[in-house]
């Protein structure tokens, strides 16, 4: 099962201290916007999106028909193809895609331990 670009997103307390402590790590910002509490941050392949503000907990995000430069793939499962599968191993979804939708769509699940994982195409 191929889910795309891989980032962790981050709720936290303060945007403007988290995003300076990431770049004292080497991140650099890779898209976001600072005035609306979200920024997405590279360093490398590795990409966290910090969100002030807007989740109740960290989340794990896939994102299908996109590498790590968030660039389009020209070949990907969609969405709600994956979300099929997933149904069909008895993962339960916490919000679901449209499956008679196109395009743009996410869909959410919980891992054993409730972690949040947001499946989120942008293509």
């Amino acid at each position: 099962m191929k889910l795309g670009a891989f980032s962790v997103s981050l709720t936290v307390k303060d945007i403007h201290t988290s995003k300076s402590f990431y770049e004292n790590l080497g991140f650099e910002i890779f898209g976001g916007d600072i005035t609306q509490n979200w920024l997405i941050m590279k360093n490398e392949n590795c990409i966290i999106g910090l969100f002030q503000g807007m989740f109740d907990k960290n989340i794990l995000t896939f994102n299908p028909g996109w590498n790590e430069n968030a660039e389009n793939l020209g070949s990907f499962t969609d969405i709600r193809e994956l979300q099929k599968q997933l149904k069909t191993k008895g993962i339960t979804m916490h919000a679901e895609a449209d499956e008679s939708s196109e395009g743009p769509a996410h869909f959410i699940i919980e891992d054993p331990d409730g972690n949040q994982i947001l499946v989120d195409q942008h293509v």
